[in-house]
């Protein structure tokens, strides 16, 4: 197994999709010839101020509405009407009479190289049958930078219903749901509840071991550690990859207070840009980690005691300059004055930078371990965690999907799990029965799931010691069988 700055990503940019025909090149110019006039119509009032709200989860596309309404803020493409939208527009573009509707969107920015293809949409009926929508254009509104136009072809299934509720995903991440009349306003299915509220930081975080982050949370809203994958769709090799992992095999949280004489978990210490930097002597994947010096303090934990003759992981947060550090394997040297690891990885909290592909990290799947953790504040100060956990299995595959890196296996079936894959509890698991602090964790499982991070133990789950815990409360999670989870959809599957 291999643990052990990384790439940034490029920037972002709008981009239409390129028509194959001639005909959708000409519709997405005409598209937006008068939408700039419509939109001041539709979005200001006569005084000019704006009358859309919006609501949606962090980091995902919103969906513009009217004020205090659900409706959505839509054009006919074609003609620039708004609802109700006839099935089929009175202009035609070749055979294709179908009704395009145009959306508006913020918060979605396609990146470079990609088209109009990134972005899905689907809506939903009053017998809550879903239909997919052909996403034609996305693109930005002229004059309007911050906005997004797109453009979706209405379903042939779809007949006057009346009020659906659409949606668009960009990147597995799902708006807010709008509501729109076709042939006519009025039925349909009930608004979307509100969506579950991200962790509102109260103050800076505290300093030491095992600190307080008082809701800070790594990396950006749109990270894919901060995904919701709740309505992702499954992984059509999911029973086959689960059943590898054991179906009948428990939930095992790997964290606690104590276990055999040393705090249970991954420690973390958090310090201040006024700690000293050391020196890092890499013994094993220096090719493959990042040069010192970090600001490892020399008393910072070492996971499994300073006598542990496991991973010994080490992690650092500066919380001034929002910089983790992360070591395995590590050992200080002369009181701490240097340290060797096997390897180590930083990672800048505040971008979604990867390291370069095929590099390893302090973690197996090459990713940050500690955004990864179930830690106590989270569960007991914010009563949310709004980010994915991190899990083991015992045999995974020689390959690994976003936003994994590296591979730790040399068994190629298509039945293991590469690195990075990512499970979530099923929707359906019945969490009431358990305590409140329990259905925190429970509840993360669902909306942001695990991914695969190293190979260990199946179904084990990571977290931060913490003497608060309460061991009891904790194994009652090992009832959860492998059974109740599926595997989320994976994307472009690197096989080394």
């Amino acid at each position: 197994m291999r643990f052990c700055w990384f790439n940034r990503r490029s920037p972002s940019a709008l981009s239409r999709a390129p028509g194959k025909r001639a005909r959708g090149r000409v519709r997405s110019s005409v598209f937006l010839l008068g939408v700039t006039a419509c939109l001041a119509t539709l979005v200001l009032n006569p005084g000019g101020a704006k009358i859309f709200s919006v609501s949606s989860a962090a980091g995902a596309p919103v969906l513009l509405t009217q004020a205090s309404s659900t409706r959505a803020i839509a054009l006919d493409s074609v003609v620039g009407l708004a609802e109700p939208f006839p099935l089929h527009s009175p202009v035609a573009f070749g055979g294709d009479g179908r009704t395009r509707l145009m959306l508006f969107a913020t918060n979605l920015t396609l990146a470079t190289g990609e088209n109009a293809s990134a972005v899905t949409a689907e809506a939903e009926d009053v017998t809550r049958l879903r239909y997919p929508l052909t996403v034609e254009y996305v693109g930005a509104v002229p004059g309007q930078s911050w906005m997004t136009a797109v453009v979706v072809r209405l379903n042939d299934g779809l007949g006057d219903v009346g009020d659906v509720l659409v949606g668009i995903t960009y990147h597995g991440m799902t708006s807010n749901r709008v509501r729109i009349g076709l042939g006519h306003i009025g039925g349909g299915p009930p608004d979307d509840p509100p969506a579950t509220p991200t962790p509102t930081p109260g103050a800076t975080p505290e300093l030491g071991p095992g600190a307080n982050l008082h809701g800070r949370l790594p990396f950006p809203s749109d990270n894919p550690w901060n995904q919701d994958i709740s309505t992702m769709p499954v992984d059509s090799n999911s029973a086959n990859l689960i059943a590898s992992i054991g179906l009948n095999t428990g939930l095992h949280p790997d964290f606690g207070t104590v276990y055999d004489g040393a705090p249970n978990g991954i420690p973390y210490i958090v310090v201040s840009d006024a700690q000293s930097l050391v020196a890092i002597n890499y013994t094993a994947y220096g090719d493959e980690s990042d040069p010192g010096p970090y600001p490892v303090p020399a008393s910072a934990p070492i996971e499994g005691g300073p006598n542990s003759t496991g991973d010994r992981h080490v992690l650092v947060i500066d919380r001034d300059n929002w910089r983790l550090y992360e070591l395995g394997y590590a050992f200080p040297i002369n009181n701490g004055t240097s340290w060797d690891a096997n390897c180590g990885a930083i990672f800048d909290l505040n971008s979604n930078a990867l390291r370069p592909a095929g590099w390893t990290s302090a973690d197996a799947a090459g990713l940050p371990i500690f955004p990864g953790l179930v830690r106590y504040d989270e569960v007991f100060e914010q009563g949310l965690i709004a980010h994915a956990l991190r899990f083991t299995v015992h045999d995974s595959r020689r390959a690994y999907v976003h936003p994994a890196r590296h591979w730790a296996s040399s068994n190629a079936s298509p039945n293991l799990p590469p690195m990075g894959m990512r499970v979530r509890l099923k929707a359906s698991f019945d969490i009431s029965g358990f305590s409140p602090a329990m259905q925190v964790i429970l509840r993360a499982m669902k909306k942001y799931g695990m991914m695969v991070a190293d190979n260990g133990s199946n179904w084990y789950v990571s977290g931060a010691p913490d003497p608060r815990w309460n061991d009891n409360e904790l194994n009652t999670l090992k009832t959860i069988k492998g059974s109740n989870f599926e595997v989320v959809q994976m994307g472009t599957i690197v096989m080394p």
